[in-house]
């Protein structure tokens, strides 16, 4: 597991792989995420939005942005957590990804970012 604070807001990430929904011989390989938001902040934030770099070890790169997390767009109180489950498809059996939230301060309605740490997404078998 990997974490990071900025702007008092703790992220870690937590990366499985797919075997079930990968096809090696297809080179498609799954994993799948868990995210951990931390807001250690006095005042609540709110997740609007996302973007992600992914990376794959052939070199090829790709972004994605998009409107909240899994479709939501949490309301995180102070000293609470957020936690969700997402994926990711390669072409190769390692990858890395990392990213920004874009957050709303919901006292002074200012924007912020707070960094996603990068990570890194290996298929077991290369471990050996």
């Amino acid at each position: 597991m990997v974490s990071k604070i900025s702007e008092g807001v703790k992220i870690s990430v937590e990366t499985f792989y797919q075997q079930d929904y990968s096809n090696p011989v297809q080179s498609e390989y799954m994993f799948a995420y868990r995210i951990t938001i931390e807001n250690n902040n006095d005042f609540a934030v709110k997740l609007l939005s996302r973007h992600w770099y992914i990376f794959d070890s052939n070199g090829n790169y790709r972004e994605v942005e998009g409107e909240g997390v899994v479709g939501m767009q949490p309301v995180i109180s102070q000293g609470e957590e957020y936690q969700y489950v997402s994926g990711c498809n390669l072409n190769t059996e390692m990858g890395r990804m990392h990213g920004t939230y874009q957050m709303e301060n919901l006292d002074n309605k200012q924007l912020f970012e707070a960094k996603i740490p990068a990570f890194d997404m290996i298929a077991p078998f290369k471990y050996n």
